[in-house]
């Protein structure tokens, strides 16, 4: 069982024992949201299902965005997030994956061609419904496709229904309120994983309010990635997150971005490093700066 990090020569070893198994594409551009499906038809490891962010991997969203826009969720059971990229409820998401034929038994593998800025999204949402099995393809679509990998284009043949029957959360979701409420204590650290200039506030494309959560450390995601496109050594994580928290228990670390998808890769890299478990803070910026009265923070400074 693969439970973090698969390398592209290990998924085609699973794919010649003809293991149970079921690989997931996640390619996303968050400003142009239709920009994903296309390049999954041009071209995605054969055999990939499709996992749309917006649609498949987050509810309705249910706050006004910057142009005011409100989407209202009819989907069964209320969003488990605000936000931006709201977290469907459990029961929606296991019917999506009963539609898509994933199946309890199954080695779940997620890949994206963003730098795993995607894929970690349905990773942790995997995590979320109890099923352990389920790791990201290192270095993406790139890497299998230079290991050989075989790719194809065009649709997939549709899968048999299934009925994925989710069980005990093995990942850990915080709520704006319990945010809010250990803001400024000893047993919350949360790490943003914006760029700097966002996290500073010096820009803010997306969401109405420029700046950071009081307290927050500065991580970037894409800090995590190498050269060579896959995730840093082990070590070499752990001594980079060991610095940032600077003494501080990681155990108490909650992740947060601008919607709640691109701080997963911190919390993958802090698990890789073994500095796992952590929590992640689903609504993220997009959810605690359309929160009345809530606090905020410009500058560099946690």
């Amino acid at each position: 069982m693969y439970s973090t990090l698969i390398s592209s020569e290990q998924l085609q070893a699973l794919h010649a024992d003809g293991a149970p198994l079921m690989v997931f594409d996640c390619t996303f551009d968050l400003m142009k949201p239709s920009a994903g499906a296309v390049q999954f038809t041009d071209v995605h490891i054969t055999g990939a299902v499709y996992a749309n962010l917006d649609t498949d991997l987050s509810a309705p969203h249910g706050q006004p965005g910057k142009d005011g826009a409100v989407l209202v969720s009819h989907d069964e059971g209320e969003p488990a997030s605000g936000g931006r990229h709201p977290l469907p409820s459990r029961e929606k998401f296991a019917t999506w994956l009963s539609s898509v034929g994933f199946r309890n038994d199954m080695q779940a593998v997620v890949y994206d061609r963003n730098g795993a800025n995607y894929c970690g999204r349905l990773w942790w949402m995997l995590k979320w419904m109890g099923h352990d099995a389920v790791a990201v393809l290192d270095g993406g679509l790139q890497a299998w496709q230079a290991a050989g990998g075989a790719v194809a284009n065009g649709d997939e043949p549709a899968h048999f229904q299934s009925n994925f029957v989710p069980s005990a959360p093995r990942a850990a979701l915080r709520v704006t309120s319990e945010v809010a409420a250990h803001l400024g204590q000893a047993d919350q650290t949360l790490i943003d994983a914006r760029a700097g200039a966002r996290y500073r506030g010096e820009v803010e494309p997306l969401d109405p309010i420029a700046g950071h959560i009081p307290g927050a450390l500065n991580r970037p995601f894409a800090e995590n990635i190498g050269p060579d496109g896959k995730f840093k050594p082990a070590a070499q994580l752990r001594a980079e997150f060991e610095t940032l928290l600077a003494g501080r228990d990681p155990s108490t670390v909650v992740h947060q971005c601008g919607s709640g998808v691109s701080a997963v890769p911190n919390l993958l890299a802090m698990e890789i490093a073994g500095l796992g478990p952590t929590a992640l803070y689903a609504g993220s910026w997009s959810e605690w700066s359309n929160t009345p009265g809530l606090p905020t923070r410009q500058g560099a400074q946690p």
